[in-house]
């Protein structure tokens, strides 16, 4: 499910990073290493070498080829400042997939997230007909609680020890958004 052109707002462009591109996704992860760290699971440094953004690059272009997830660079002036990850998806009776979404702490509080995962959303609902995209966020994250309620999810649950985030199991809010026009 690669795009096939990026996907353009007002003020963003969300593509696919190609591996020889790998050093626009290093360049945001070192720029945001200790801005993410509260909300992800504990990163070595090796995590932030050239050769393994490449790599995760070239996995994620594999997903992508397979229609297995949808992995979205948001740029804003030629440099990347957030991901829009769209994974886990499966077809058939379910239609549905896993969304992640990280900006750099530069870009934070001016609306650009929920502009790209606006952006995003629509595509997966109009062009991959997906029915059902869920999101799930830590409780002590005001911010994305935020975003996803602005974006309409509704809350669905509470996961006890869902992920392993920082290096501690961590409780998360489960959220979905339902397509309202989806046909297949």
């Amino acid at each position: 499910m690669l795009l096939t052109q990026a996907i353009t707002t007002e003020h963003l462009t969300l593509s696919n990073l190609r591996p020889e591109q790998a050093q626009l996704l290093q360049r945001y992860l070192l720029d945001n290493r200790q801005h993410l760290a509260p909300w992800e699971p504990v990163r070595t440094d090796a995590y932030f070498d050239i050769t393994q953004c490449e790599e995760r690059l070239y996995q994620q272009f594999q997903q992508m080829q397979h229609g297995n997830g949808l992995f979205l660079a948001i740029m804003c002036d030629e440099k990347m400042i957030g991901v829009c990850n769209f994974s886990n998806i499966v077809r058939g009776v379910f239609q549905a997939c896993h969304l992640g979404y990280a900006i750099a702490h530069t870009h934070q509080g001016k609306g650009l997230m929920s502009e790209a995962l606006t952006a995003a959303i629509q595509y997966m609902f109009e062009r991959e007909n997906l029915h059902r995209i869920m999101a799930n966020y830590m409780p002590d994250n005001i911010r994305s609680a935020a975003v996803l309620e602005r974006l309409g999810f509704e809350k669905e649950g509470y996961a006890k020890a869902y992920l392993k985030i920082n290096g501690q199991w961590r409780d998360h809010v489960l959220t979905s958004l339902i397509n309202p026009t989806a046909t297949n």
